[in-house]
């Protein structure tokens, strides 16, 4: 059994006013670190419980372990029991609307200056600072602003968002460092702190590599489908006999290796391939030799082959093959939740793994206010 006290947020509690998932998934990492989470909804529940199979699925990703406990912050009785939990509590990570906390006296100038040490977290789509402020932000409109969806997708195709809400997940990793760091300074310092986390900016953190290559090739980043735009063979698609790898051998050593591999040492002097410019801009009659070499051969003797020769090559899979994958199993980075219906179910836990720390298997996600009576008395 692990050690409730090497859990590194043991005895901190988070306050968490949040719907869908930037400020959830933010919480649920600490609840994952050892943290008590005390998760407040209002009277009709966290948004995504009542959208459908994928809001259910946002639920029983980012609300295990917590308390849950409903308040309707327009009733002046429910805003002082919404104190009272603040009164003791360590962090408060709100995504509500701009404005909705302060509104209703829940705001950081409310609360951090009669919360000693309070860290007070709010997450938006955009900057408070500027003129979208109170813009409503979904993930969507991060991608798009962030310039994400102007470099996602086939070159002569539309802009294409990401797959999955990956600007809500930034910004959620965004605000458990920045949470992890107030505290820290809080231990040293005695001060709380007041964090900002947009959706957008956390989206142009994410990028920063394609910022650092608009500096040094003066061009603005494009699109290219699966191949990088710069480089080849880089991220490229190559159909296998049982399905498909993405390659990368951009070096020189690498594309040696490569081209003896496949049996091809004549591509090593070719000029159409002599060097990343030569293959990028002949990258049609390049993938169609590297498709001509592995076309016939299963996947797995693919991988095993490049990988023999230190060259980087995965197979692309389904989320049942992830999760059947010997790689996946010893990882550990499934957990087992549990839903407010009891049913067990795989997820995601911890991305990393810090020793003395396991979050427990079997956490239960509360219906929406299952700790009502304990909380909504709380007395501190």
């Amino acid at each position: 059994m692990t050690n409730p006290l090497a859990s590194p947020l043991a005895g901190i509690r988070v306050v968490e006013f949040g719907h869908y998932i930037a400020a959830p998934a933010a919480t649920q990492l600490l609840a994952d670190l050892g943290a008590e989470v005390v998760k407040v909804e209002p009277p009709t529940g966290d948004q995504a419980r009542g959208i459908g199979a994928y809001g259910e699925g946002i639920v029983l990703a980012f609300n295990r372990g917590k308390k849950s406990v409903v308040l309707d912050l327009t009733s002046d009785d429910d805003r002082n029991a919404a104190k009272r939990l603040i009164s003791e509590a360590d962090v408060v990570v709100q995504n509500l609307r701009a404005g909705a906390m302060a509104r209703r006296g829940l705001g950081p100038d409310d609360l951090v200056p009669v919360r000693e040490g309070l860290v007070y977290v709010s997450v938006s789509g955009f900057s408070s600072k500027g003129p979208s402020a109170s813009r409503a932000g979904l993930d969507i409109a991060a991608q798009a602003e962030s310039g994400l969806m102007s470099i996602n997708g086939e070159q002569d195709g539309d802009p294409l968002r990401v797959g999955f809400p990956i600007a809500d997940v930034a910004a959620s990793y965004a605000v458990v460092q920045a949470v992890l760091a107030a505290l820290l300074r809080r231990e040293r310092t005695g001060r709380g702190a007041v964090v900002e986390v947009s959706l957008v900016d956390a989206m142009i953190h994410m990028q920063s590599a394609m910022w650092g290559e608009w500096h040094t090739s003066g061009q603005e980043p494009r699109r290219k489908g699966n191949g990088q735009a710069t480089v080849a063979p880089a991220a490229d698609l190559i159909r296998t006999a049982d399905g498909a790898i993405v390659l990368s051998a951009y070096t020189p050593e690498h594309f040696a290796r490569l081209c003896e591999l496949m049996g091809k040492s004549w591509m090593i002097e070719d000029p159409r391939f002599a060097d990343n410019p030569s293959r990028v801009a002949h990258r049609d009659v390049l993938l169609a030799e590297i498709s001509q070499a592995f076309g016939a051969v299963p996947t797995d003797e693919c991988l095993a082959a490049l990988a023999d020769r230190g060259l980087v090559a995965a197979a692309v899979r389904t989320y049942g093959e992830v999760a059947a994958s010997a790689d996946t199993r010893a990882s550990s980075i499934l957990t087992t939740g549990v839903s407010p219906d009891g049913e067990r179910y795989p997820i995601p836990s911890l991305p990393f793994s810090l020793d003395g720390v396991d979050p427990a298997p079997g956490r239960a996600v509360p219906k929406a206010g299952a700790d009502n009576d304990e909380l909504r008395r709380y007395q501190p």
